[in-house]
């Protein structure tokens, strides 16, 4: 059977599946525990004993991603400034499971959700820190690597207009009146078709489902860079919009230097889009707590 939803597996990897995957290969993790711990789009997470978390692709599209992630990764280090996902195992399929996997050191901290715009607040310097730093990384060198271009052609603000257009149609009824208008009033304000073309190297998918923070709000990693990319500054910058609230988006830009408006408006355009494909996966997933940050994120997107 086809999956109907962008974001529906197509094969499973239950723990004792995973167990077996991460014992045969790295018996030294074989009397460790193993949980698990969610699920994205494109890859099941589990957490093997205190130390490390490994990730299994759950989608054909997902394969590549994960080979160039362990490529790319180790190569960051002098550039970012915030614990992030750095492979230390690398598995191969097996069992009939059809994949490669990857484990890294578990990063401490839980997604920023339910927090208060003064704890998000506390984290723009650090974020423009790491978001300067990741995009000054050489393209050439992540080109070496095969780091692909803008895969997912987030630049084409018609097509992200028309996208969204047909979304809210779908689930009008999960959202007021209100919150509809304003979304439309938006959309409806944009007039810009394309922007210029931009090349950094991109996390391509930073919204808070892939940010951890501590008890304090602060940030304490960034996690799955299966969308890595090279592409727009903007695609990365969408977190401004969706995370910070408006008082603290100056201070951002302040640390992490001078963007134009046409990447601002970019960006702003993303922090809607994304978070509400996160929003429709919630409900089509009856997962309440997920669905209601994905809102006030576009929320916050909006605001200014």
């Amino acid at each position: 059977m086809m999956s109907s939803n962008q974001w529906d597996a197509e094969w499973e990897v239950s723990e004792e599946l995973a167990k077996k995957l991460i014992s045969s290969q790295f018996p030294q993790l074989a009397e460790e525990p193993i949980k698990k711990l969610g699920f994205g789009w494109d890859n099941t997470v589990f957490v093997v004993g205190d130390d490390y978390v490994f990730r299994f692709p759950r989608r054909e599209v997902a394969i590549k991603a994960l080979r160039m992630e362990g490529k790319i990764l180790p190569k960051l280090q002098d550039y970012i400034s915030i614990p992030y996902s750095i492979p230390l195992f690398f598995g191969e399929g097996d069992f009939g499971y059809p994949a490669p996997f990857l484990g890294y050191p578990y990063l401490s901290g839980g997604y920023p959700i339910g927090i208060s715009d003064k704890q998000r607040s506390l984290s723009a310097k650090k974020l423009a820190q790491f978001l300067r730093g990741l995009h000054a990384f050489p393209v050439h060198v992540a080109e070496e690597y095969g780091i692909q271009e803008d895969h997912r052609n987030l630049t084409d603000i018609a097509m992200r207009k028309k996208k969204m257009l047909t979304f809210l149609s779908d689930i009008a009824v999960h959202f007021t009146a209100e919150e509809n208008r304003a979304i439309l009033a938006y959309l409806d304000q944009l007039r810009i078709e394309k922007v210029k073309p931009k090349r950094v190297l991109l996390h391509g998918d930073l919204h808070f489902k892939n940010m951890l923070v501590d008890e304090d709000g602060g940030i304490t990693g960034i996690i799955d860079w299966g969308d890595i990319n090279i592409g727009h500054p903007a695609c990365d910058l969408s977190v401004v919009y969706s995370f910070l609230p408006p008082n603290a988006r100056s201070e951002f830009f302040k640390e992490y230097g001078t963007v134009d408006e046409e990447t601002k408006l970019l960006a702003r355009l993303i922090a809607v889009y994304i978070p509400l494909l996160i929003f429709m996966q919630a409900i089509d997933e009856k997962d309440v707590r997920l669905a209601n940050e994905a809102k006030a994120n576009i929320q916050r997107a909006l605001a200014d």
